[in-house]
């Protein structure tokens, strides 16, 4: 009995930080998938070059060296997949900063503040913008869709994160964000979803999943008992971007173990 195909052939995907966790995963399902893909670092280079060599090379996937922290710098990372591969259909905005050190409200540092915001959420109105501009322009393909976007959340912004104000807000507005590109997207043929994690398995969570004490307490606050792995996280993005997804629009889909629901 043949299974179900999540295949995205002709399709090009572009995903923002995609040299390392769940951004790396990320790149490397779309592309079994069948996608062409270009996907963002800023500083990784060997590592963001040699996972594009194993994902296909040059005329299958590429990395884009490019800072994200103003909505310019979005644009051109938009910009900068499209000359690669002609053509933009999907985009995932995963890339993002989460300050490990707890900061609390009343000694925050502006600093911390404003480059968080400008990472996690300014960045990503640039990206949206230059990307629901071309998948406008290339029309809708011959199942009515014109492109997907997938935004990164977490549990963080829907439940808030204490300590971690910063983050807390950015991941709470791209779900807001979500529903309202949603709203206006969806009749043009865009579906936009976005896919709210828990805790995953990744350098950027290793150092607080190690530490005995704060591991432990957030081991006790996830029903299934473990954090997710990049490839549980990077699953559900494919999927939201396939033909079966396509009367999904708006959607916040929690992949986090039940934690949204105890925490």
């Amino acid at each position: 009995m043949a299974g179900v195909p999540l295949i995205l052939e002709d399709k090009v995907a572009l995903i923002s930080g995609g040299s390392r966790g769940i951004g790396a995963e990320t790149v490397r399902i779309f592309a079994e998938a069948g996608a062409r893909v270009a996907f963002s670092y800023e500083k990784a280079r060997e590592q963001a070059e040699a996972l594009a060599a194993e994902c296909g090379g040059r005329t299958r996937c590429v990395a884009l060296q490019q800072q994200l922290s103003t909505p310019a710098d979005g644009r051109a990372l938009v910009a900068s997949a499209v000359r690669a591969f002609g053509r933009l259909d999907v985009l995932v905005a995963n890339h993002g900063i989460w300050e490990p050190a707890d900061a609390p409200i009343a000694s925050m540092k502006e600093a911390q503040w404003r480059r968080t915001l400008a990472v996690n959420l300014d960045s990503v109105f640039g990206l949206v913008q230059a990307a629901a501009a071309q998948m406008e322009q290339q029309g809708r393909g011959a199942n009515g869709i014109a492109g997907h976007m997938v935004l990164i959340s977490s549990t963080a912004g829907q439940r808030g994160e204490a300590f971690h104000a910063d983050y807390a807000v950015t991941k709470g507005a791209l779900i807001s964000l979500t529903k309202s590109l949603s709203s206006e997207l969806a009749p043009k043929g865009i579906r936009v979803n976005c896919v709210a994690p828990g805790w995953v398995d990744t350098e950027m969570s290793a150092g607080a999943l190690q530490d005995s004490e704060v591991g432990s307490r957030i081991l006790a606050g996830i029903p299934v008992g473990r954090p997710a792995s990049a490839r549980e996280i990077a699953g559900p993005v494919l999927f939201l971007c396939t033909p079966l997804a396509g009367f999904i629009s708006g959607e916040i889909l929690n992949v986090n173990g039940g934690a949204v629901l105890v925490g």
